[in-house]
């Protein structure tokens, strides 16, 4: 395929995807612009499997975050904004995802590490939404991460073994189509422990910094996918030592 040829799909690709997000009222306006620059990022250093974990990332949140929502909004559970993602959010959720794309880019060498912890990033954020989501409506008993005492639903930094199941399989989706094009190897396991440590670190998060107003729910957010792409990163390192 030609280079204009894969010029002319990526633009498709994420015409189809702001356009969608815009006229569903996915993302505000600003959101649509800021998700379309960070999908050119992380295709320029992870080319189409980049963007097509990308997608799967959007795709899974926005099932996730739909998925019953009416006894979410009983429950006082659904997002605020009716469910529509600002920028801010987007750079908490895949702001890591886009500058990995743009350190592979420009550093061509750093490539194949920085798009492992690229699908990190994903790996963790995936997990995050899905366990959260998915979690406050499956999950039967709540526990707080640091005591592991009931606490209430809904609140930061508490789980349930529903949500953090339903989470590692959004890790494992992840690492699957990774694997898909990258063929299968230990970095499908390294992706879900990546996926998981991101889920695990933004719930620790919660139920200190974030509980205490020391943090923002989108820094808190950036940092699970921070974690993601390190111990991802990590992985690589003890694997190749």
């Amino acid at each position: 395929m030609t280079q204009a040829w894969q010029l002319a799909l990526v633009a498709l690709f994420l015409a189809l995807g702001m356009g969608y997000a815009a006229r569903a009222g996915k993302l505000t306006a600003a959101g649509v612009w800021l998700g379309g620059a960070v999908g050119l990022a992380i295709y320029w250093g992870a080319g189409f499997v980049g963007l097509g974990l990308l997608g799967l990332f959007f795709g899974l949140g926005t099932a996730a975050s739909s998925w019953r929502v009416a006894d979410k909004r009983r429950l006082g559970l659904a997002e605020d904004n009716k469910g529509r993602r600002t920028a801010g959010q987007v750079l908490a959720n895949a702001g890591v995802a886009g500058g990995l794309g743009l350190l592979s880019g420009a550093f061509p060498a750093f490539a194949p590490l920085g798009q492992l912890m690229l699908a990190g990033s994903f790996a963790a954020a995936t997990a995050d939404t899905l366990s959260s989501e998915l979690g406050n409506v499956y999950g039967r008993r709540y526990y707080n991460i640091l005591t592991f005492r009931p606490d209430m639903r809904g609140e930061n930094g508490v789980v349930s073994l529903e949500g953090t199941l339903l989470g590692l399989a959004g890790s494992a989706v992840i690492a699957g189509a990774y694997c898909l094009v990258r063929g299968w190897g230990p970095w499908f396991g390294w992706l879900l422990v990546a996926g998981t440590a991101g889920n695990l670190a933004d719930s620790v998060l919660g139920a200190t910094l974030e509980r205490r107003g020391l943090l923002t729910n989108n820094a808190v957010n950036l940092l699970n996918t921070l974690v993601g792409a390190l111990v991802a990163a990590g992985l690589w390192w003890l694997a190749s030592a």
